[in-house]
């Protein structure tokens, strides 16, 4: 039986994740499964990825084939590297010890440029944000400024409007005053 490593699709339309499972290579995509080896999900950056390495180097020592998304994901994890170290050790090159002591180098080099790749994300998003913020800032400056000229050219016209009432009043005031004044003429007279 050809077991394939591949990939077999969960989750809702245009929002998809995947299993990682060994299967028959004639079974549908969804089908019938070996194994659940784990999971990938695509969505999220960077992707992630939960895998129990123990059980894909075991099925790739084994003969199973993976698919090339598959392969990519298990070159990325270092399974391929170790089947690959596992390999050498099989022939005679090195030792197990050896072979361990290069993994692990490898592995911690991989996990300093993810940790390097995070930070990145992080200081980009960081200045993005701040990039908004300030661009934010102007336009509620820009804002507020208009705001505060709309009031003062609001005020101005309360003041000139309250300066002509006030002038109309004394107006009114003068011309009830000189009506008056003659009536109190007539009277005294």
């Amino acid at each position: 039986m050809a077991t394939k490593i591949r990939l077999a699709r969960h989750g809702r339309k245009r929002y998809a994740y995947y299993h990682i499972v060994v299967a028959d290579s004639r079974a549908p995509r969804d089908g019938r499964i070996i194994e659940r080896l784990g999971s990938y999900n695509p969505n999220i950056h960077p992707a992630s990825i939960d895998l129990d390495f123990d059980k894909a180097v075991k099925w790739m020592m084994n003969g199973a084939q993976p698919t090339d998304t598959v392969r990519s994901i298990l070159s990325k994890e270092g399974v391929m590297y170790m089947k690959h170290l596992l390999g050498g050790v099989k022939k005679g090159a090195f030792d197990q010890a050896e072979a361990e002591k290069r993994f692990k180098a490898y592995q911690e080099a991989k996990d300093a440029n993810d940790k390097t790749v995070v930070e990145k994300l992080a200081k980009e998003a960081e200045a993005a944000n701040a990039a908004r913020l300030e661009a934010e800032a102007k336009v509620n400056a820009a804002r507020e400024e208009a705001i505060q000229a709309k009031r003062s050219e609001l005020a101005a016209e309360a003041e000139a409007a309250a300066i002509e009432a006030a002038k109309e009043a004394e107006a009114a005031i003068a011309e009830v005053e000189g009506e008056e004044a003659p009536e109190t003429e007539e009277a005294e007279a």
